[in-house]
Parts: structure tokens; C-alpha cells; sequence
């Protein structure tokens, strides 16, 4: 087993003498108050090798515990994952921190309890409210912005006041505003397609513990009075139209009262950005094989292979410092254009019971775009990517191209793209590959009169590429070769993430 490190190795984008000498950075170094976490349900599984019942995950559950999320040994640890980003993200636990040890099936009387267990993290003492804090306290010692847990969508009977829903989940919010454990991940339970419950739990929350963040899943409709909204599952080896598809779905929902109604779309880093939503990581820096031998089914080392794409995380994150996610406003325009993909499935790559030899598909609309026009793709060839566009709240703008799964192999086809802006001053993040970006700006451009910096939104440092755009009337050119070269800089030797940079425009 390797471990992958996330200090990433600096390529030099100096080398070039058209680029200019670096400035002070485009990211803020203010962490983002996005929603956005890392949550520990796969690398519960990684670390016991799934085995065990794999249709009641019992070794996955039995993995939460102190001695991974703190401990010093092979597979131990997990709190010091993602060290760049840490400070913008909540430490996630998922199912089973609140129940006993040695009680791990799908079905027990335990779930929904939301009292972090003393068994599972002995060192934390004193009554309920205060092992949260204690346990809270000490992830944030660890640099993480918060920390948060899997809720069942449920009431313990172990509670005597389990009868008493509204009594209950007060109890439960005041301790966790309490202990500042600000992030709930309200998945199944016998609640969990009961919209009363849920719509009631939010309430309770805003009410008892503001700070909180409550994700809802399931039904689309949540979204309507939920904080986030989770997309839910996907199989990596076609998450990527899956993932655009349930966003698309979502898109044309209002959110209502005080709802935020943020889209989370899990680990899919460069489509939340590209569509104005939050992220849940779910890679991880244990590489390689199941600690048994076998091949990790759930991250597996084709395709995409995720878990050698920390970089594109980083960026994704960092990008939601200079622009945070929004929510729902029936403000997105859907291309009638859909992208069919598609995935021979091979042995061990997928969590999902398919055979060898299986054509996995799903399709998704070619372009999305939010509070914007939809980005064009010029001369578009067979295998042009999915691409995204959003304009978010504070006037930032990011665009996206999403590669295509095609057989056996992820493919980012570099297309020329063009969007429209009507501010050439505001920050653009650019993610993917390109043969060239166009910026379309409201007026003619005098390039004597600007400087255009960009920035790897992994690096801590901007430089001047004013020498490297061209500029055409009122349209701003990238160069596919100065996005990669600027986009890949901080990639460390074998992670293949896509590029992902920020440029911003100056008038001299």
C-alpha cells in the first residue's frame, strides 16, 4: 500500500518568458464558508476491505471509531487527510458513530441516536453534549473547519422520549449547536421519505442550532426547504452524466423561506463548480489495493481513477473561497442536446452487483449553464465534453468541461469554447481542457490597457499571462496550451487531475 501524499510538488510555469513574474494570489486565503465536507463512508470500507455482509455493511459500520479517525497505524488516521483544505471543510462521520461497538446491522435500535458513542471514541467523557464538544474541539485542533456525522432518518427507541419527535430532535439540535457539530447528513430511516419529518427537523434546527447545516436526500422536492440537498450515490465508472442528470433535475426547484437549498453533488469536484454546488468528498489518499489484495471496487484504477485526482479536489475547494455554492432559483438553462455514455464493466469496478462484460449507460444534457447564457461549443466533435457554466451570486464565473466515458476509457476531447460576460473584471475559474476558451466581454477589449493574471487554483501565487491571451475585438482568448500549463502547475507526479485555474482581469 501506498500512501498518496497531498503536498503537492510545484511545476515551474516560469519557463515560458512570456509569463510574467508571480503576485500575490487570486484565492483568498480566508477559508470558504461553503458546505462542503469530507465524509468517511468509503474509507470505512477501504480499511476493512468491504468484507464481511456486504448488504448490511457491518465491517464498514464497525470502522468508525477512534482509533481510525485519530490512531497512528497503517490505514489509522483519517483526520489528517487533506491538508491544503482542511480549514474549509467539515470531518464528516458516516453511519454508525452513535451507536455501540459491537452493533452494526442495518437494522437495530440504536439508529438515530446522535449521541456520539463511548465506546467507539472512550476518550471522550461527561455527559452527551459534552463527548460532542470534546470530539468537535479536537478535529478542529486538527485545522478542520467543523466536524458533522450521518443521521438515520429516525428516532432511537433506546431514548424514553423517542415518542416525542418534536422533544426529541430539540434535545439533539441544542446539543449540537452546543458542541458546534455543524453538519448533519440526514440519510435513511423510517423517515426518510417523510417530508413532514424532514421539513419539521429543518425547522427545529434553524430554531435550536442556526449554525447547523441539515442535508436532505431522497426526494428532489426536499430541496424546496433544505440547507443542501445530496444527489446520493453514484458508481464512479459513470458518475459523471449520472451526476450532471440529478443536477439537472434539481436545477428548476425554488427554494423556499429560509431554505438555502444548495446542491451537493458529492465527489464530483468540477461539476460542482461548474454548477454553483457544494462538494462531498469521498477519495482519500490510501492508494493502491484493498488493504486484503483485491482491487478497491468503489475507486477503481481505470477510467478516471479518482483516487489519483486530489489535485482537481484542492482547486475545486479553494475555488469556493473566492465564489460559494448558491442555491436553487429555477435559474439554469438545460441544453435539449443529450450526451449518451457508457461502460464496459470489468471485474471489480464497480460496488454495484453487475457481471463482467455489462454495458452500463445514462445520458445527460451536453451543456447546463446558470444565471448565464449556455456555453457554445464551436465546431464540436464527435466526443466533446460535457460543459458547465455558472454566474454566481457575487458575479465570479466559472466553466467547466466534463469528460466523456466512452467503453472503457474517460475521455476530455479539448473543444473550442465560448462564453459571455458581462463584467470583464470578475474572477473566472476554468476547469477541464480546452483548445481554447473565448471569452466574450459587453465591450471591445484594449489589450494595452489590462493585465490578465492567472493562477493554479492549487498554488498559493498568481502570474501574468497578458503576453499568452490573444485578444479579438471584444472577445479574450485562452490558449488550450496556456490553460494546461497554468491549470496543471501544482499536479504532483502521478495524480492526473484535469486543469483547474482562476484568471482574473486588471485594467492598468
Amino acid at each position: 500500500m501506498r500512501i498518496l501524499k497531498t503536498t503537492f510538488i510545484v511545476i515551474s510555469v516560469f519557463a515560458s518568458c512570456s509569463i510574467g513574474k508571480a503576485e500575490q494570489s487570486l484565492v483568498p486565503e480566508t477559508p470558504s464558508k461553503a458546505p462542503d465536507y469530507f465524509c468517511t463512508w468509503n474509507v470505512q470500507g477501504y480499511v476493512v476491505s468491504y468484507l464481511g455482509n456486504l448488504s448490511g455493511n457491518q465491517k464498514t459500520r464497525a470502522a468508525i471509531n477512534e482509533a481510525n479517525v485519530f490512531g497512528t497505524e497503517k490505514y489509522q488516521g483519517w483526520v489528517n487527510f487533506f491538508p491544503e483544505i482542511r480549514s474549509d471543510l467539515y470531518f464528516v462521520m458516516d453511519d454508525s458513530w452513535d451507536i455501540p461497538q459491537d452493533v452494526n446491522g442495518a437494522s437495530n435500535e440504536y439508529l438515530g441516536l446522535v449521541e456520539l458513542d463511548p465506546t467507539r471514541f472512550p476518550s471522550f467523557k461527561g455527559e452527551s453534549k459534552e463527548r460532542l464538544k470534546a470530539f468537535t474541539d479536537k478535529i478542529k485542533s486538527y485545522g478542520w473547519k467543523g466536524a458533522g456525522g450521518w443521521i438515520c432518518a429516525q428516532e432511537s427507541s433506546v431514548d424514553k422520549n423517542h415518542n416525542d419527535q418534536e422533544r426529541y430532535w430539540t434535545e439533539r439540535l441544542k446539543a449540537a449547536d452546543y458542541a458546534g457539530f455543524d453538519y448533519w447528513k440526514v440519510d435513511w430511516g423510517r423517515h426518510d421519505r417523510n417530508a413532514d419529518w424532514r421539513k419539521k427537523l429543518s425547522a427545529l434546527g434553524h430554531q435550536h442550532a442556526p449554525a447547523l447545516v441539515i442535508e436532505h436526500a431522497m426526494v428532489n422536492e426536499y430541496i424546496e426547504f433544505s440547507d443542501v440537498f445530496r444527489t446520493y450515490d453514484v458508481e464512479n465508472i459513470i458518475a459523471v452524466p449520472v451526476t450532471i442528470q440529478r443536477v439537472a433535475d434539481l436545477l428548476g426547484y425554488q427554494a423556499k423561506g429560509n431554505a438555502k437549498g444548495i446542491i451537493n453533488c458529492e465527489d464530483e469536484p468540477y461539476i460542482a463548480v461548474g454548477l454553483g454546488c457544494a462538494i462531498g468528498i469521498m477519495r482519500f489518499s490510501f492508494d493502491g489495493n484493498l488493504p486484503n489484495g483485491d482491487q478497491d471496487f468503489v475507486f477503481p484504477p481505470v477510467g478516471r481513477d479518482i483516487k489519483h485526482r486530489l489535485a482537481e479536489t484542492i482547486r475545486a475547494v479553494r475555488w469556493h473561497r473566492i465564489a460559494e455554492p448558491f442555491g436553487v432559483s429555477n435559474d439554469a438553462h438545460i441544453d435539449s442536446e443529450r450526451f449518451t455514455d457508457f461502460w464496459i464493466v470489468g471485474k471489480r469496478e464497480t460496488w454495484m452487483d453487475r457481471p463482467d462484460g455489462e454495458k452500463v449507460s445514462a445520458d445527460a444534457p451536453a451543456r447546463i449553464s446558470r444565471n448565464m447564457p449556455l456555453p457554445k461549443i464551436i465546431d464540436a466533435t464527435a466526443e466533446a465534453p460535457f460543459v458547465l457554466a455558472a454566474k454566481y451570486p457575487n458575479g465570479a464565473v466559472a466553466v467547466a468541461t466534463i469528460g466523456r466515458t466512452l467503453g472503457r476509457e474517460y475521455k476530455l476531447t479539448p473543444q473550442s469554447i465560448s462564453i459571455e460576460l458581462t463584467d470583464i473584471t470578475v474572477p473566472v475559474g476554468i476547469f477541464g481542457d480546452y483548445k481554447e476558451l473565448i471569452l466574450v466581454c459587453p465591450e471591445k477589449i484594449n489589450k494595452s490597457k489590462i493585465t490578465v493574471y492567472g493562477q493554479d487554483l492549487a498554488q498559493a501565487n498568481a502570474v501574468d499571462i497578458s503576453r499568452e491571451v490573444k485578444v479579438d475585438g471584444n472577445k479574450l482568448i485562452l490558449p488550450g496550451e496556456l490553460i494546461r500549463k497554468i491549470g496543471l502547475a501544482a499536479n504532483r507526479a502521478g495524480d492526473v487531475s484535469d486543469p483547474g485555474m482562476v484568471i482574473k482581469i486588471v485594467s492598468k
